[in-house]
């Protein structure tokens, strides 16, 4: 469920059309629904009430402080990777004993930032990570908790290769037999505690039950565990719950937790914590990204609909060959869409290539689009644009990032301005800063 709808004919973010937040901050931007992030959050934090979860955002999806201030007032905690992330999480107002931190690559410096803050898990992918971080824990006078990241070796066929992360050979993590072996050497380390699993299985995965496989490998090492004198305080079963691009295609919150609930029943009744790292869930369908067209071109058979944004700001459908729905905010009443899908089943709709301004082929954010009728500067939306738009937009092309803007009903705010081109080059100006 979103705040993103049609009414007679013109798209609405929440209480407020669409067309007016382009006129008042100009294309492209990014457009976030309060209540729809809200939503989110609290819907999958209900369905999963009976563990009691720490809900730790991935702040990699969608990283405006504004929309981790709102995240963190309710009481959410903070999955990052980096130490960037780890400043967003502590500017953000997050309680750093529920960040975790996870990434395979944490440097030095990063780490000390980390145990700086007192964040609540690392989440440890390596030997040699494992060995870094307790030296230096050691060295700051601190005891750190680890949380072992295992690849139970399972995955969604709806998994995008880039995006699957919990088969045996990967860069992340261990697999389990490994794991075994690294309690064994690592398990009673006074400066870095061994007490936690991490599971991350990819992302989005479209149904539960690559998350039973998991979580049933990873309980029953837990229990193995025990019998060898190792006590497994917390179990973190990732994210990558799915997110509903097209109308329908995801399960409901409440269905991942039907399945997976009654796995962690024991471990959680005595004394485990489950902790869950949700990200694109509740930011994707919380944002669109708006977007004025350019100019049509009419080629040998296709249609170029050339627009102001591009791979740029939205890179998921060039690198991860995503689908988002693409549709004009003021199609009028006969066009308004009744649903997010590939077949829409309209008449008068053709066939569009929507492409963007980057010198790429692969510049482009829907090839093959049955639309209706576009001309020169109609303002599109692109839908499921709260995760992994912004936060993975580039210079690339000398292109200023756009702004963001944060519905509350009725009234919007701006919550990062448009770059201007002097901030394009400000740190080559002035260096030395």
């Amino acid at each position: 469920m979103d705040h993103f709808t049609y009414r007679d004919g013109r798209l609405f973010c929440e209480d407020v059309p669409a067309a007016d937040l382009a006129q008042a901050v100009g294309t492209p931007a990014f457009v976030y629904s309060k209540a729809t992030l809200l939503h989110h959050y609290r819907a999958l934090r209900d369905a999963f009430a009976p563990l009691d979860p720490v809900l730790c955002y991935s702040i990699k999806s969608c990283s405006n402080l504004a929309i981790l201030r709102l995240l963190a007032d309710e009481g959410c905690g903070m999955d990052v990777v980096s130490g960037g992330e780890v400043c967003r999480a502590r500017a953000a107002g997050a309680d750093m004993r529920k960040v975790v931190y996870a990434g395979v690559g944490k440097t030095d410096a990063e780490i000390e930032l980390a145990i700086g803050e007192g964040i609540g898990w690392f989440n440890i992918e390596s030997e040699q990570e494992f060995e870094n971080i307790a030296a230096i824990a050691k060295r700051l006078g601190r005891t750190a908790h680890g949380a072992l990241r295992i690849n139970p070796d399972v995955a969604d066929a709806r998994t995008h290769a880039k995006t699957t992360t919990g088969k045996k050979e990967t860069k992340f993590g261990v697999d389990i037999e490994r794991a075994r072996r690294f309690f064994k050497a690592y398990g009673k380390d006074p400066h870095l505690r061994l007490d936690a699993l991490h599971l991350h299985i990819g992302s989005p995965i479209y149904s539960p039950e690559p998350y039973v496989r998991a979580v049933t490998k990873a309980v029953a090492l837990i229990d193995e565990l025990k019998h060898e004198g190792i006590t497994i305080t917390a179990l973190d079963i990732g994210g990558g719950y799915a997110a509903d691009y097209e109308t329908g295609a995801s399960p409901s919150f409440q269905s991942y937790a039907d399945a997976i609930v009654p796995l962690l029943g024991d471990f959680k009744r005595g004394g485990g914590t489950v902790i869950l790292e949700p990200g694109r869930t509740i930011a994707a369908n919380a944002g669109v990204l708006l977007t004025r067209v350019q100019y049509i071109k009419q080629g040998g058979t296709k249609k170029f609909v050339i627009c102001d944004t591009g791979m740029h700001h939205m890179i998921r459908p060039t690198l991860y060959d995503a689908w988002q729905f693409v549709w004009p905010c003021e199609p009028g009443p006969a066009f308004a869409p009744p649903r997010r899908a590939k077949e829409m089943g309209m008449d008068g709709l053709a066939l569009c290539e929507v492409v963007g301004p980057i010198c790429e082929t692969g510049d482009y954010l829907a090839l093959d689009r049955p639309l209706p009728p576009i001309a020169r500067g109609d303002l599109l939306a692109v839908f499921g644009a709260g995760a992994y738009g912004m936060s993975m937009a580039s210079h690339y092309n000398t292109m200023p990032k756009p702004p963001e803007v944060l519905v509350d009903g009725d009234r919007y705010t701006l919550i990062r301005r448009r770059e201007t081109y002097d901030d394009l080059v400000a740190a080559e100006i002035d260096p030395t800063g």
